[in-house]
C-alpha cells in the first residue's frame, strides 16, 4: 500500500497554486480556469476508458493517475475541497447503492 494519498496530492496542487504558471503545469491549468482543467480531465477519462476496454493494465494505472490528478485540479478551480467529495461518498455508502440512487431527485 502506498503512503501517498489523494489528500497528499490535493495539498501538492494547493501548494503549486502559488507557483508561477511558466514553471508549473499545475498553475497553468489553474490559471486556465475550470473549462481548461475540465477539458483535460475529460481527455484523461477517455484514455482511462480506452485502457480499461483494451485490457492494458499499465496504461490503465498511468491514465488513472492522470485522471485523479486532473480531477483534483478541477475541484481546486471551483474551491471544492476533496473532503466534501469524500463526505458525500460516505453519506451515499451508508445505504445500498440501489436505495441511494432511488433517493436522488430526478
Amino acid at each position: 500500500m502506498s503512503d501517498f494519498s489523494l489528500d497528499d496530492l490535493a495539498a501538492l496542487i494547493a501548494e503549486r497554486d502559488a507557483a508561477d504558471a511558466s514553471s508549473s503545469y499545475t498553475k497553468s491549468l489553474l490559471v486556465g480556469g475550470p473549462a481548461r482543467a475540465a477539458k483535460k480531465m475529460g481527455e484523461e477519462a477517455v484514455e482511462v476508458v480506452i485502457a480499461a476496454v483494451e485490457g492494458d493494465r499499465k496504461a490503465l494505472v498511468s491514465e488513472s493517475a492522470d485522471l485523479l490528478y486532473h480531477f483534483l485540479v478541477v475541484l481546486r478551480t471551483r474551491d471544492v475541497p476533496l473532503a466534501d467529495v469524500l463526505s458525500e461518498l460516505k453519506r451515499r455508502t451508508a445505504q445500498s447503492g440501489h436505495s441511494e440512487k432511488a433517493s436522488r431527485k430526478s
